[in-house]
């Protein structure tokens, strides 16, 4: 059972479909760490142009999925509870597998600094346990 359904992640971010890229919240420590999970399909809007015939999650769309996760960890915070959770930087992303239709995305973004509105988390992806991106993110809270 997770821990947060689709509706109660909606309540936490502003993002809606089709760029709301994370179904559940298996595990969250407030503040700290959250694990997400996606369930890639065939229907999802950008396998129609990457690649056709050929179906291959964007990287830029799983570094999204981590920074999504990680702002669900960042506001869980009491007192950021209904701000918004911007992207503020990338830095050492890197993709090792690529990602296709049928996969479970396993995404865990665990914050390794906070001072003040802003926050640095470390997110990496797995598909069966293999890492397949990962990348240290920055968040602002607004």
């Amino acid at each position: 059972m997770s821990l947060m359904n689709i509706n109660q992640i909606m309540e936490t971010i502003p993002h809606r479909y089709p760029f709301l890229l994370i179904d559940t919240i298996e595990e969250i420590e407030e503040g700290q760490k959250a694990v997400g999970k996606k369930c890639v399909s065939g229907n999802e809007p950008f396998f129609q142009g990457h690649f056709p015939g050929n179906p291959v999650m964007p990287g830029v769309l799983i570094i999204e999925a981590l920074a999504q996760v990680g702002a669900v960890a960042m506001l869980s915070i009491p007192e950021w509870k209904g701000k918004t959770a911007y992207f503020a930087g990338i830095e050492k992303a890197k993709f090792r597998k690529k990602v296709v239709p049928g996969d479970v995305l396993m995404l865990e973004t665990t914050i390794v600094k906070v001072k003040g509105p802003m926050g640095i988390g470390k997110g990496i992806a797995t598909v069966d346990g293999v890492k397949v991106a990962e990348a240290e993110l920055t968040f602002a809270i607004s």
